[in-house]
């Protein structure tokens, strides 16, 4: 048992160094083996129709590929504007957001500290927020650049489809040769772990990513008709954030909320003020209570903050392909955790079955020393 640990933390750490190694390479594989994992229940339905493996996967792919395309046609023009427009007025909102800052907070601290003590405020909030403008702008830069190091033109166009395209037509046979590898004793063991962790993937992903669209769609076009600047964008950021539990909408609230406070505060409109922080209350409203339910439910089995957690590491280890593997790797641990506690609990060491003296009290004692 101790050998077969030892081989398999082995495997397990050469796996994790060549995957880190090698991220840049394997995006657009793993990219595509994550695509053909999440249109393979489509191609099995129109295989049940009447389609061979061969004709679904073209359908599949060209539809997906056309789809892809006309929504970048649409949303990369407006949102590559909306940006530019953002990093050129950054300067002037941050000057806004200081001048705001100080006015409203300085009296107070006047009457407490005297005059020094809101020079100092002055100096920390231009300081504070001069740097977050900044490390935003480095943020954006960063994001440009790496896309372009890592997802390369032939990436998107060419090797993701083509490994999609061979996976999904060969997913049955990939499936029936992993389980043949499976010793006959514990196959129906790792076909019910293999079962489980597919439900909390495809749970979430699926119903995550379609809850990003929505929220996405809803804060955007919330926005734009309250008619903040800068809406459309700050609600794609908000939509597509939305994939880590409670890091889309706090940060579309906190960016929407200082956008509104420099756009309408000198003007006194706090109605327009109110309607921007009602959108994102309306949004988390049908969240938490509508559109979460109804599409990822309570059956994932990935707790918020155990995903978060795996989004961030995963994300700061391997970059966007660290951000793929990062749902699949957590319901993976989380289903063995809960296999391995529900083995333990079944086990001769949790109920204390053997050689135990029992005392008159009906308690376990230690027996006594010669």
């Amino acid at each position: 048992m101790r050998g077969r640990a030892i081989i398999g933390l082995s495997i397990l750490a050469v796996l994790v160094f060549l995957l880190y190694e090698l991220r840049e390479v394997m995006l657009p594989f793993v990219a595509g083996l994550a695509l053909a994992y999440l249109l393979d229940p489509l191609a099995d339905r129109l295989e049940r129709l009447g389609l061979g493996r061969l004709a679904a996967t073209l359908l599949i792919l060209a539809g997906f590929v056309v789809g892809l395309v006309v929504v970048l046609i649409i949303v990369v023009p407006l949102a590559a504007g909306q940006i530019a427009s953002l990093v050129n007025s950054l300067p002037t909102m941050v000057g806004k957001l200081q001048s705001i800052l100080v006015e409203r907070a300085g009296p107070l601290l006047q009457r407490i500290g005297g005059a020094e003590v809101v020079n100092e405020l002055q100096s920390s909030v231009g300081t504070l927020v001069g740097q977050g403008g900044t490390w935003f702008l480095a943020f954006l830069k960063s994001l440009w650049t790496g896309s372009q190091a890592l997802v390369s033109i032939a990436s998107l166009l060419v090797v993701t489809p083509v490994v999609a395209f061979y996976v999904l037509h060969d997913w049955d046979r990939m499936i029936a040769t992993l389980d043949g590898w499976v010793p006959p004793r514990h196959r129906p063991t790792a076909r019910r772990l293999a079962g489980e962790i597919d439900g909390a993937v495809t749970g979430f992903v699926r119903g995550q990513s379609l809850v990003c669209l929505i929220l996405g769609s809803f804060y955007a076009v919330g926005l734009f008709l309250v008619g903040l600047n800068f809406g459309v964008l700050i609600g794609m950021i908000s939509g597509f954030l939305t994939f880590i539990p409670y890091v889309g909408t706090l940060t579309g609230f906190m960016l929407s909320v200082g956008v509104a406070l420099v756009q309408w505060w000198p003007t006194g409109d706090w109605l327009h003020i109110g309607l921007t922080v009602g959108v994102f209350l309306v949004g988390q409203f049908l969240e938490g209570n509508v559109i979460s339910p109804k599409l990822v439910g309570d059956s994932v089995g990935l707790h918020p903050v155990w995903l978060m957690f795996a989004l961030l590491a995963f994300g700061s280890l391997f970059g966007f392909l660290g951000l793929l593997l990062a749902v699949p790797v957590a319901a993976s641990i989380g289903v063995v955790v809960r296999f391995g506690i529900e083995r333990y609990l079944e086990s001769k060491i949790y109920r204390g079955d053997g050689p135990v003296l029992i005392g008159d009290s009906g308690n376990p004692t230690l027996p006594a020393r010669d």
